[in-house]
């Protein structure tokens, strides 16, 4: 699946605003001593005393992971955004940075009250007091698109407590520049590195900018939250808060007010007696139903989005990015998966290579026995002995030298993968997730291909079937009555006169041989 190169909203001014987004950028790393903390890995320490030297003028008093946190708060929602993926895996990051980074998730610097309330009456066209019997002015938690507060609805309206989630003023034009600048790196990236065409740089991109303009519109939010609560609308795993539609603009979304204890709070929730294994495998369940299941899964599921309610369940919050699978996609995923987990690594080879996603060329033997010798090492321990930084630096080597492509559509789905199994290794680093996960794919595979999936299949054609089978006797008879395609019928004259010209040379053949023969006879 190719997507469209991303283009910037005005293409007249792109290069100057890259540029000075560029510039800015640079100049953030460089207040904050960003620098420093690369160059601190070169083992003499040269570097990093030339660089303070060169940019004496700024304090970096401050911890490091302060000075990281603050930095990506001030270069906007994309660099809030990585932060946000990088907190939910600190199996990858020392402790100091994993606790500072996690406040990214729900604590960013909030807007003025007075321009949030500015936001309602624009979206409403009256003042929140005329809206809400109670609008609390303080956010309950701010992220880097939106933020939102608690209120009340009126009597008239059923009296609801609600959470308001309101768009951050001016947001569009940040991330456009932003993406700009990130077409750019990937463009050079494309041309410049001899992998850039199997990666996709530009195609990431733009799948990227594409759940990002989704995100500024809460309509479509609201839509999201809407589709995944009646996905789950009997499960005993998760709830997602209802959307009151009367109040939701482009801007401004109401939903029902939700409480529990965030899941980041492991000591809270213990003391409150919930299972954290269960918990944990749970979680495992929820996203192998949303991928497989729904082909619709919640793609932003980091701590600040996800509380446990009082009764064990999950509770989800904010919608603005939420991936989709074609039957494709989720196909040759669930082959992939129940092969890995089955350790049937030539099954893997192969789903790779039938999917498209390796060259068909590709020597299944070779590919097998190179998977193999990276998933083995990882099969009967626990998440909290797996090193999985260590094992996607090898599958890339080893796609590398396969030339595996990357698939831009299933990027979202990596990285919803990465922060699942992040808050499973949080919660319960004993998890198997290959024992708590192969059951649910294997039913999800019967289910798809054995009797039940062909009951479905017949259920969902049943109407077209209704309306074909009594028209299939008339069908069949006007197609012998036609007799030859008008379509076909050149090929079929072309094949008749090369008969009749091959039929003639073997006659002339025939007589000259007999010429012949009497010659030599006589």
């Amino acid at each position: 699946m190719l997507l469209p190169r991303f283009c910037p909203a005005n293409p007249a001014r792109p290069a100057a605003m890259r540029l000075f987004r560029l510039l800015k950028i640079a100049s953030v790393a460089s207040r904050f001593g960003l620098d420093e903390m690369v160059l601190e890995h070169e083992p003499t320490g040269r570097l990093v005393r030339l660089a303070n030297t060169l940019q004496f003028w700024r304090d970096l008093s401050a911890p490091r992971a302060v000075r990281l946190r603050l930095a990506l708060e001030a270069l906007g929602p994309i660099f809030v955004k990585f932060g946000q993926v990088l907190s939910t895996r600190r199996d990858l990051m020392p402790t100091d940075i994993a606790d500072e980074l996690a406040k990214l998730q729900d604590r960013v610097p909030p807007f003025e009250s007075h321009l949030a309330l500015a936001e309602v009456e624009k979206a409403y066209g009256r003042p929140a007091s005329e809206v809400f019997a109670e609008f609390d002015p303080n956010p309950i938690a701010s992220a880097s698109i939106a933020q939102v507060h608690f209120a009340r609805l009126k009597v008239e309206d059923g009296s609801h407590e609600v959470a308001v989630k309101i768009l951050r003023p001016n947001m569009r034009d940040v991330i456009d520049h932003d993406l700009a600048l990130l077409d750019t790196f990937a463009l050079l990236l494309e041309k410049l590195w001899s992998d850039g065409k199997r990666l996709k740089p530009r195609e990431v991109v733009a799948e990227f900018a594409k759940y990002l303009r989704d995100e500024l519109d809460l309509m479509r939010e609201a839509a999201n939250a809407s589709q995944l609560r009646r996905n789950f609308s009997e499960s005993q795993l998760l709830i997602v808060p209802e959307i009151h539609w009367d109040w939701c603009t482009s801007t401004v979304m109401v939903m029902e007010r939700m409480k529990g204890t965030p899941i980041s709070q492991i000591d809270k929730l213990r003391a409150d007696g919930i299972d954290l294994a269960k918990l944990s495998a749970a979680g495992v369940e929820i996203f192998f139903t949303q991928v497989f299941r729904d082909g619709f899964f919640h793609a932003d599921m980091h701590p600040g989005n996800i509380f446990v309610a009082a009764d064990g369940r999950y509770i989800a919050l904010d919608f603005g990015i939420v991936g989709t699978l074609t039957d494709s996609d989720k196909n040759y995923l669930a082959q992939n998966f129940l092969a890995f987990f089955r350790r049937d690594y030539k099954r893997v080879a192969e789903a790779h290579i039938e999917s498209g996603w390796a060259p068909k060329e590709t020597r299944v033997d070779e590919f097998e026995a190179a998977i193999r010798a990276v998933c083995e090492p990882i099969f009967d321990r626990p998440l909290k002995d797996i090193s999985f930084g260590k094992i996607l630096l090898r599958l890339f080597q080893t796609s590398r030298r396969f030339n595996v492509e990357i698939q831009p559509q299933l990027v979202m789905l990596q990285k919803t993968l990465l922060n699942i199994e992040g808050l499973g290794r949080q919660l319960d680093p004993e998890l198997d997730l290959w024992k708590t996960a192969k059951p649910f794919l294997e039913r999800w595979m019967s289910e798809q291909i054995g009797w039940r999936g062909l009951m479905r299949t017949f259920k969902q054609e049943a109407p077209y079937l209704a309306r074909a089978l009594p028209q299939l006797p008339r069908l069949v008879h006007q197609s012998l009555a036609q007799g030859p395609r008008a379509d076909l019928q050149p090929q079929i004259d072309r094949l008749i006169a090369a008969q009749h010209q091959q039929n003639r040379w073997l006659a002339i053949i025939a007589l000259l041989l007999a010429c012949i023969a009497a010659t030599l006879y006589y």
